[in-house]
């Protein structure tokens, strides 16, 4: 006698749907999985032969196989579980095999019989909506689950509460979706006191997602304005919601089942390892830059990260996507983030004060900054030096535009470039543009070129950082409501890219 069921096996945020045979035979009585599981999966035997204890049912006088296939496919992780118990429940007879069939299963197994949520029930539920299977899952993963409104969610609280559903004794009304709703920021632009440059630098790097670097002595405000940039950017699109989503559902970061309309904003230590930036370890799990993809990437001290994980980050800020590779697989996550870089100016921070520099300066500026490769600092659209505040000035009343005014501006020019980009699905920025494309919407006028070429000859612009500024200017024209790019787009451009300090 063969049931199946089917669950998924997950490649970055990719699932793939993986049947579950479970075949009782004559034989020395026994309960085997093969398939490729891990450990996890392996000792699910032991979970579901004591979850059907605890339900009264017991396993009959028979060698159990489960196979998981495709064979060759990792299979890894807790949510095995539940379809396990499906498919072997359909193989004895206690639940139809038409009805287990027509879903896909994902939950983990308390000894008790309770299901316990697991990780990605979001990306489970879209491959069963591909599918065109229903999900079934643990109550706690079914409110996130069910905002994939293509397929039906069953979310029982326990195993008997599954059988009683799929058995037609009780049967469950669907999930519902969760919801959190954007949070109020409580930390205010203008409680900034001073750095107005910087707080411009801010607003066009959240228009357009440029780059962005902060140079300055300590406590001259670089966590400070990092910190309020969460403030002034726009609530998510609903692709983004999902994009978003379906990684920190791998991650198990969904609070409650709900989807935020609020941007990731993550914030890692200096210290955190190449599988912790990037993605791997165990399963190869998303790593901080696509934790922050549609959000911010807050990195401070930023000399002071590794060499090795500060270059990995070359080829994640041009494409967008970051691929872990390991010996039986290779694993690709989105990571289009933010970068917010902060930093000082040398080892002891008072590079530009002579009464408090060190011994070593200036040379010490160069040798600490020198950390950061010159590629590496190529790819920053805009580059600030962060100035200390006076003290006379924090006493003065606060200045400049609010969260909620700079905000607006934000998302304005963030509609026009979504109107920009309509035919274009693949680009959502201005930061995104190339090619052809960006010759046609950031081409300046006569006097714009010409600033531009003379600069770019005599700084010896590289080809990136010419295309980067055409894209910066971009952005300023499009806070200024301006169909063209005029020299004094190019010009404010042009002087955040050849900042002193940045080199």
């Amino acid at each position: 006698m063969v049931s199946q069921s089917y669950t998924v096996a997950f490649e970055g945020v990719e699932a793939r749907l993986v049947e579950v045979q479970c075949a009782l035979s004559e034989g020395m009585p026994g309960f085997a999985v093969v398939g490729l599981p891990d450990k996890a999966v392996s000792e699910a035997r032991e979970r579901v032969r004591a979850a059907l204890g605890a339900l009264g049912i017991a396993l009959p006088m028979q060698k159990i196989t489960v196979n998981l296939s495709p064979a060759d496919l990792p299979k890894e992780g807790s949510h095995f579980d539940l379809p396990i118990a499906l498919s072997l429940l359909g193989a004895i007879g206690v639940v139809p095999r038409d009805r287990i069939e027509a879903l896909v299963a994902v939950g983990e197994l308390s000894l008790d019989g309770r299901l316990l949520p697991v990780a990605g029930a979001l990306p489970a539920a879209m491959a069963a909506a591909a599918a065109d299977k229903g999900l079934i899952c643990p109550k706690g993963s079914g409110a996130e689950a069910a905002w994939v409104g293509a397929t039906d969610v069953t979310a029982p609280e326990t195993l008997g509460g599954a059988i009683d559903h799929l058995s037609g004794r009780l049967p469950l009304e669907p999930a519902r979706p969760g919801l959190i709703e954007a949070i109020a920021h409580p930390r205010d632009l203008r409680d900034v006191k001073g750095q107005e440059r910087a707080k411009r630098a801010l607003e066009i790097a959240a228009a357009g997602r440029h780059h962005l670097m902060m140079i300055g002595t300590p406590g001259s405000g670089k966590s400070m304005l990092a910190a309020r940039l969460a403030s002034i950017l726009p609530e998510m699109r609903p692709e983004e919601m999902l994009e978003t989503s379906m990684i920190q559902s791998l991650s198990g970061l969904l609070a409650e089942g709900g989807i935020s309309r609020t941007r990731p904003f993550r914030e890692p230590h200096h210290t955190a390892s190449m599988a912790a930036m990037i993605g791997g370890g165990r399963g190869a799990r998303p790593g901080e830059v696509s934790l922050a993809h549609n959000g911010v990437l807050f990195m401070d001290e930023f000399p002071e990260f590794p060499r090795a994980v500060l270059e990995t980050l070359r080829q994640p800020i041009e494409t967008g996507e970051v691929v872990v590779s390991r010996a039986n697989a290779h694993t690709r996550y989105p990571c289009r983030f933010l970068l917010i870089a902060a930093a000082n100016p040398c080892k002891c921070g008072y590079l530009g004060d002579a009464e408090r520099a060190c011994p070593r300066a200036p040379g010490c500026g160069d040798d600490y900054l020198g950390r950061i490769s010159g590629p590496l600092m190529d790819r920053f659209d805009l580059r600030i030096e962060v100035p200390p505040v006076r003290y006379a000035d924090l006493d003065l009343p606060a200045t400049g535009d609010s969260s909620t005014e700079v905000a607006a501006r934000v998302a304005d020019a963030r509609e026009r470039q979504a109107q920009r980009f309509a035919d274009h699905p693949e680009i959502r920025v201005n930061a995104e543009v190339e090619g052809r494309l960006l010759e046609d919407i950031a081409t300046p006028d006569t006097e714009g070129r010409d600033l531009l070429a003379r600069m770019a000859e005599r700084v010896e612009l590289s080809a990136r950082g010419y295309h980067r500024v055409l894209r910066v200017a971009r952005t300023i024209a499009d806070l200024d409501h301006a169909d063209k790019v005029r020299k004094p787009h190019i010009a404010e451009a042009l002087s955040y890219r050849l900042s002193a300090v940045a080199g």
